[in-house]
């Protein structure tokens, strides 16, 4: 009895406190830049802990209000994480002419592509799922 309520009081601060929700993501982030280092493989640590975030909230393994707070206010404090890209924008003057227009078209034509493959990947799926649904 004893053990079961240090478990959930362990539970309850997980959920309230947004200091230990970035714990976990961070170690899930240095779990994943450990694997990837170990088994070199040419996709960013953060992607592969982040997936494996993923694979155990999709398993139900762990509960989405374990990392809710902490997701969100890396959610919000986004802009910081992208000063230095500003900055170095700044350094580099050559980048807002047309060395810039033709990064910019790049870009925009590469994340339209990502984004059309992902909702011609999403219709395929949900067309499978309900062809399956039906039988």
């Amino acid at each position: 009895m004893h053990l079961r309520k240090t478990f959930v009081r362990i539970r309850y601060a997980f959920h309230r406190s947004r200091l230990l929700q970035l714990g976990v993501l961070m170690a899930f982030w240095a779990l994943g830049q450990a694997t990837v280092q170990l088994v070199h493989l040419p996709v960013p640590g953060g992607v592969v802990g982040m997936a494996a975030v993923l694979a155990l909230l999709l398993t139900r393994r762990m509960n989405i209000c374990s990392v809710r707070r902490g997701a969100e206010w890396l959610l919000a404090e986004m802009l910081l994480f992208f000063v230095p890209a500003v900055m170095a924008l700044l350094d580099h003057s050559e980048f807002l002419g047309v060395l810039g227009l033709k990064l910019l078209i790049v870009i925009l034509t590469g994340t339209l592509c990502v984004m059309a493959a992902t909702a011609l990947t999403v219709e395929m799926c949900a067309r499978w799922t309900m062809r399956r649904v039906a039988e």
